[in-house]
């Protein structure tokens, strides 16, 4: 065993606090608490709202099961356990159900930490499926947290991945390099660098406060980089987080200011047990995010404001008098693709279909 899996014996996995315990206790019960002690070391145990603790802490709204696991239509787009295609260039593999941290914002709250049949475990048979299609380009290897993975079974993931001659690039979903910077190992870094002489690697992550910058991340950051990988960032707009134009612009600035991408930045979804204490109103995300952009540096402009839906990427375009204008920006079915809509502001509404007129 690794010294960085013989860490995890560290891991925050109980209450520290009493306050609400009974309800605390309620909620890790349906949905698992884990915080790395790297993380929870940048609590500010004095702030009662910090927003390092909401992130990762059991919330007592998490009680609330107001919203839905399954907000983009997941289970609809499996092929075989694992195994997801919902647009036709990608293909998404759930890796495990295991993060380095169970964040209590997670939009996958029906799996992380709970064994689950969604899980892929046959890999042979995952990569029949992706030669057997030529249509799709890249792959997206996420869970829980694809890092969670040994570096053997990385390493094997790879090997299958970089045979197939139509994919043009790996992808790896993982948050180990904001909450788990420890995870990056010169030997990960080596079989990151042997594979991507073969095909284009990238990590995707999820930095959401700018905190979570600290001097180990870049550490993580800057081995990755070094060796040619690139990371980009899918930010997720949380009240109580990162909802202010100051924090929203230092989190962006700071992205690019170390070489990261943010490529993204989502509206939250109504999943269960988030719903009610993190999604803000799609107007209140919108107005923040034109003040945010105020803020910013021209590469830090370039991300897209996002919303996953079943029916695929709906990009956020803009507010003109009483209506707001969305787009596809990722379709499952080809007849949406790129088209675009509008709907009368509801000040109230946070998502689309629930709030909103459903799409045509």
């Amino acid at each position: 065993m690794e010294k960085w899996e013989l860490n995890l014996r560290n891991d925050i996995v109980d209450l520290r606090v009493k306050d609400q315990e009974t309800t605390l206790e309620e909620v890790i019960e349906r949905h698992p608490m884990r915080i790395p002690k790297y993380y929870y070391d940048l609590i500010d145990q004095n702030d009662p709202n910090d927003p390092i603790k909401r992130i990762s802490y059991p919330n007592a709204f998490e009680v609330d099961l107001m919203g839905d696991y399954d907000t983009s239509g997941e289970a609809s787009n499996t092929k075989l356990p694992g195994l997801q295609h919902k647009y036709s260039t990608t293909a998404l593999v759930l890796t495990t159900s295991t993060c380095f941290m169970y964040c209590r914002h997670c939009f996958r709250k029906r799996l992380v930490g709970l064994s689950s049949e969604e899980i892929n475990s046959r890999l042979d048979e995952t990569i029949k499926y992706l030669s057997g299609h030529e249509e799709i380009n890249n792959v997206l290897l996420s869970g829980g947290d694809s890092f969670c993975l040994t570096d053997e079974q990385i390493e094997a993931y790879l090997k299958g991945l970089t045979e197939i001659k139509h994919l043009n690039y790996i992808r790896f979903g993982t948050r180990s390099l904001v909450v788990y910077p420890e995870r990056i190992t010169d030997n990960l870094v080596s079989i990151l660098e042997k594979y991507s002489k073969k095909k284009e690697i990238v990590i995707v992550t999820q930095f959401n406060h700018p905190r979570e910058l600290t001097q180990e991340a870049l550490n993580a950051i800057k081995k990755i980089k070094n060796i040619g990988v690139s990371i980009n960032n899918q930010a997720v707009v949380l009240k109580g987080v990162n909802d202010t134009p100051d924090v929203l612009a230092e989190l962006l600035n700071g992205l690019n200011r170390v070489g990261i991408n943010p490529y993204y930045v989502f509206q939250c979804r109504p999943v269960k047990a988030v719903k009610i204490g993190f999604q803000k109103t799609l107007l209140e995300t919108y107005t923040l995010i034109q003040e945010t952009r105020k803020k910013l540096d021209g590469l830090s402009k370039r991300f897209r404001l996002i919303m996953s839906h079943p029916r695929g990427k709906v990009e956020i375009v803009g507010v003109h008098g009483n209506q707001m204008i969305f787009r596809f920006h990722q379709a499952k079915d080809m007849s949406d693709h790129d088209k675009m809509f509008i709907r009368e502001i509801d000040e109230k509404a946070q998502w689309l279909d629930n709030d909103l007129m459903p799409i045509e």
